[in-house]
C-alpha cells in the first residue's frame, strides 16, 4: 500500500471524518480520495478548493508575507473543511483536503492529527 493510501486512511480514521484527499493544487486533480457521504463530490471539493489555495497563495505573495499556510479553515453550519498545504519537498504544490461532520469533530485534534500526517506524507 502506499504511502498516499495510508496518509487518505490515517485522515478517515480522525472523528467526525467525511471525505479527506489528496490534491495537486496547480492542476485542481486529486490524486486520490477516500469519502464516506454520497452527498460530497470529493473531485468537485478538490478542484473548488484549489482556487481557494491559489487565491490565499497569491494574497500572501502581494502582502509580501513571508509565512507559509499552516492550514485553512472553512466552518459551515454542519461541517468543517480543512486545507492543508504540503510543505515538504516532495509534496511541493499539494494540499491535504478533508470535510469534517461538526457535530462528531474535535476541530483542534483534527488539524494536530492533520498536521502529522502532511508531515509524513512522501509522494
Amino acid at each position: 500500500m502506499s504511502n498516499l493510501d495510508l496518509s487518505l486512511k490515517d485522515m478517515m480514521t480522525i472523528d467526525g471524518a467525511i471525505g479527506a484527499a489528496v490534491v495537486d493544487y496547480n492542476s485542481g486533480m486529486a490524486l486520490g480520495h477516500l469519502g464516506s457521504s454520497k452527498a460530497l463530490d470529493l473531485t468537485v471539493a478538490a478542484a473548488g478548493n484549489t482556487e481557494v489555495v491559489r487565491a490565499k497563495l497569491r494574497t500572501i505573495e502581494q502582502l509580501g508575507i513571508k509565512e507559509e499556510i499552516e492550514d485553512v479553515l472553512i466552518s459551515l453550519s454542519a461541517q468543517y473543511h480543512l486545507i492543508r498545504p504540503v510543505t515538504g519537498r516532495k509534496g511541493k504544490g499539494l494540499f491535504l483536503y478533508m470535510a469534517l461532520d461538526r457535530t462528531r469533530a474535535n476541530l483542534a485534534l483534527a488539524r494536530h492529527r492533520l498536521r502529522d500526517i502532511e508531515e509524513n506524507l512522501e509522494i
